[in-house]
C-alpha cells in the first residue's frame, strides 16, 4: 500500500478504537430504575437521657377529719411544688417541665380556692392595721385590700413559677430530703431561696425566686397606694417575701413528720421511681440521587 492508503487505515482503525469506547462507556453509565436510585439513609437514633418521675407522696382520698377540704387544699399545694428526688439510681434526673407544665403548675396553684381565703386573710390583718389608707375603710376598703392580696398571690405565682423559671430553664419545685439529720435538712430547705436546680437537675442560682419577688413586689407598687415607693423600700419587701418564702420551704421539707404527726393527709409510697426515658424521635429515610 501506498503512503495515502497507509493514513486511510490508520485513521480507520482510530476512528474504530473511539466508538468502540464511548459504546462500552455507554452502556456501564446506563441509567438504573428510579426505585433501585432511591436508597435510604441510615435511621438516626438520638441520645437518650433517662428521667425519673418523682413518687408521689401524697393521697388527698387519705384524709377524712374536719376541715378536709381545706386542710387538703393547704396539703395539695403545699406538696404540688414539692418533690422527693429517686435515691436510685443515683444518676438519674428528675423529669424535667416544659414550660407549659410550669404555666399549668402556675395557672392551678392560683385557682386553689385556699388562695382565695388565704387572700381573705391577708385583706383582713391589713385593714386591722390601717395598711394603704387610701384605700378607705368599711366594706369597700376591704374589698379593695382583699383584690390587692389575691393579685398578690397571682403575680408571685406567675413570677416564681412559669416566666422566670421558664427564661432560665429552672426547676420551680423543691427538692425534698426527707431524711437524715434535722439540721442537714433544715439547711438544704433555708438555702433552696439561693440554690435550685435547672430542667437537668443541676445546681444553679435561684434567680427566679429573687427576680420573680422583686417583679412581684415593683408591680405591686401600682395597686399599693400606701406602699412606699423607692429602691430601698422595695428591697425590704422582698427581703421579708424571700424570708417568707424560706419559712415556707421548711414546712415543705418537714411536712411528712408534722402531717403524721397531727394525722394529716400525707402517705409515702414506698415503690421507687422507674426511670422513663423520652420518645425517640426517628429520621425519615432520606433518598439520595
Amino acid at each position: 500500500m501506498n503512503r495515502i492508503q497507509w493514513q486511510l487505515a490508520l485513521f480507520a482503525a482510530v476512528v474504530c478504537t473511539q466508538l468502540s469506547a464511548q459504546s462500552m462507556l455507554a452502556t456501564n453509565s446506563s441509567p438504573t430504575p428510579r426505585t433501585a436510585m432511591l436508597t435510604p439513609s441510615p435511621t438516626i437514633q438520638p441520645v437518650i437521657t433517662p428521667c425519673a418521675q418523682p413518687a408521689e407522696l401524697m393521697e388527698i382520698g387519705d384524709y377524712t377529719g374536719p376541715f378536709s377540704s381545706l386542710v387538703t387544699g393547704f396539703a395539695g399545694k403545699l406538696e404540688r411544688k414539692t418533690v422527693h428526688p429517686p435515691s436510685q439510681p443515683s444518676r438519674v434526673h428528675l423529669c424535667s417541665l416544659t414550660a407549659r407544665d410550669k404555666f399549668s403548675l402556675f395557672a392551678r396553684n392560683s385557682t386553689e380556692p385556699v388562695n382565695f381565703l388565704g387572700a381573705g386573710w391577708d385583706a383582713a390583718w391589713a385593714q386591722l392595721d390601717g395598711d394603704d389608707q387610701a384605700l378607705g375603710k368599711g366594706a369597700l376598703g376591704y374589698l379593695q385590700r382583699y383584690n390587692a392580696a389575691l393579685v398578690d398571690n397571682v403575680s408571685g405565682e406567675f413570677f416564681n413559677t412559669f416566666l422566670y423559671p421558664a427564661i432560665f430553664h429552672q426547676d420551680p419545685r423543691y427538692y425534698r430530703l426527707g431524711q437524715g439529720p434535722v439540721t442537714h435538712r433544715l439547711a438544704h430547705a433555708m438555702r433552696h431561696v439561693f440554690v435550685a436546680h435547672d430542667d437537668q437537675g443541676h445546681l444553679m442560682f435561684n434567680y427566679s425566686e429573687w427576680m420573680g419577688t422583686a417583679s412581684s413586689k415593683a408591680l405591686g407598687n401600682l395597686y399599693h397606694p400606701g406602699n412606699e415607693r423607692g429602691f430601698g423600700e422595695t428591697t425590704q419587701r422582698v427581703g421579708m417575701s424571700v424570708t417568707s418564702d424560706m419559712a415556707y420551704d421548711v414546712l415543705k421539707e418537714f411536712w411528712p413528720e408534722i402531717s403524721h404527726k397531727f394525722r394529716l393527709p400525707f402517705k409515702r409510697h414506698e415503690q421507687a421511681a422507674v426511670p422513663t426515658a423520652p420518645a425517640a424521635v426517628v429520621a425519615q429515610p432520606t433518598a439520595t440521587m
